[in-house]
């Protein structure tokens, strides 16, 4: 049976799959919206620190209110309606609910409520990409210790990526490259919430009236977040990531099998078998038509002359040599896909990505000259953005890990474009956050 039947027959046998939601702003108020449309699913409670803000999000995406006046999660289960509240120990360590959808985009925090989770024999969907991309194979780890699934979240762009790399693996493809879209020019690793709204082509008046988040696009724009998820991706599929740094190569859609080759065939990658972030924009700055900026991709091989003379035959476009074929998506729909990560992970009992390995880490890297004492504020401020790098050569340095690079202190002074160090700064070396993070290095040390 499909995800899809299986959910028809719960809802027909009122065997729901019973979901908690930790943080209802715009990732988690996107799947909220289709809740009501899916079958088969009872969302029995939302966590945030403003349930009266999780209220007016619910009726901003369709609920009826009535929906939402459970006084308990008891309640809620018998009467099918949601509780909301700010007490997300109480929603994850119920014994009836089923899987926990971490959403509220803090790294420290989600990596508390995914062990607390485990702990209480929950299913994670992690739409938190920047806690996996520091501590993701250690989520996995722990999750599969509790005999329960850790999954990242379908519809972000690492989910889909990985979906890419399955399909052509599967399919008996050697996978050459995969990745996603991006809007970038090197200075964008200098935006600070202040100039973000320029490079994006919006007024601060447009981004005001739309309630968007100068920190949270910073992020994406100073290339800190197709850092960390591409991280996400290297450390699920095993793909290996540059050695400097993502190198965002200008390409159309139709040119990315040129780009995503071997150095040695013409292209941009170190070697067969890596992650990249494809430019929407010229290096001069122009738009490119027909890009990939909101997509991802997958570059394959045919190995043999008869695979490259079905791509012929087929018209499938590859690149010159007719060897390399990108199959793409063009488009994610975010939280609006969340669905189909909570059913894979309770009805088949699989993850739409996790980490198997750990391939890539996310440096933080000074956007300015530091001084010392100033304090970081993690990925989309105005002090660091996150640099993409080997896991191997992260470890060597005593890279500090962009996740973990929020409100802390620096000891001394860094130089614009230095990656941190432990040593650095000044960290809180009491949260679950930092003490799995340290426990994966010496895992990691311990096996070279």
């Amino acid at each position: 049976m499909s995800l899809y039947q299986q959910l028809q027959a719960r809802q027909a046998n009122g065997q729901m799959i019973r979901v908690g939601l930790i943080g209802a702003g715009k990732f988690g108020s996107m799947y909220l919206s289709q809740i009501p449309r899916t079958p088969g699913i009872h969302l029995v409670g939302i966590a945030d620190l403003s349930p009266d803000q999780a209220r007016q999000n619910l009726v901003r995406v369709g609920w009826p209110r009535e929906q939402t006046t459970a006084a308990t999660l008891d309640e809620a289960l018998r009467d099918g309606r949601t509780h909301i509240s700010d007490d997300w120990v109480s929603l994850v360590k119920h014994p009836e609910i089923d899987v926990i959808v971490e959403c509220t985009g803090h790294p420290i925090a989600a990596v508390e409520h995914c062990l607390t989770a485990f702990a209480h024999h929950k299913h994670v969907v992690n739409v938190t990409v920047e806690a996996d991309a520091f501590c993701g194979p250690m989520l996995a780890l722990r999750a599969q210790e509790a005999g329960v699934v850790y999954s990242l979240a379908f519809g972000d762009q690492p989910a889909l990526i990985c979906d890419l790399v399955d399909w052509a693996r599967t399919c008996g493809f050697p996978v050459v490259a995969a990745g996603r879209g991006h809007k970038w020019l090197p200075h964008f690793s200098r935006s600070t919430p202040e100039t973000v709204w320029g490079y994006y082509g919006l007024t601060p008046e447009q981004a005001s009236r739309g309630g968007l988040n100068p920190k949270m696009f910073n992020s994406f724009l100073d290339g800190s977040k197709p850092s960390i998820e591409s991280s996400a991706v290297a450390n699920a599929t095993g793909l290996s990531v540059p050695s400097n740094g993502l190198l965002y190569p200008p390409a159309s859609i139709a040119d990315i099998p040129y780009v995503t080759r071997p150095i040695s065939e013409g292209g941009v990658l170190e070697h067969k078998g890596m992650v990249e972030v494809i430019s929407s924009l010229e290096k001069d700055g122009r738009v490119i038509p027909y890009d990939i900026r909101m997509g991802v991709w997958v570059t394959v091989e045919a190995e043999t002359e008869y695979i490259k003379n079905c791509f012929e035959e087929y018209n499938a476009h590859t690149d010159p040599s007719g060897r390399y074929f990108t199959l793409y998506k063009r488009w994610h729909l975010i939280g609006l896909e969340v669905g189909q990560s909570v059913a894979s992970v309770a009805l088949r009992g699989e993850a739409t990505g996790a980490a198997t390995t750990w391939q890539a880490d996310v440096v933080a890297t000074a956007k300015r000259d530091l001084k010392a004492g100033e304090i970081l504020d993690g990925e989309g401020g105005y002090t660091v953005w996150g640099k993409l790098l080997p896991a191997k050569k992260s470890l060597s340095i005593g890279g500090l890990p962009l996740g973990l690079a929020h409100d802390v202190k620096l000891k001394r002074p860094i130089s614009e474009g230095q990656c941190l160090t432990w040593d650095d700064v000044e960290l809180d070396t009491k949260t679950l956050a930092y003490r799995l993070r340290q426990e994966m290095e010496q895992r990691f040390a311990a096996h070279e």
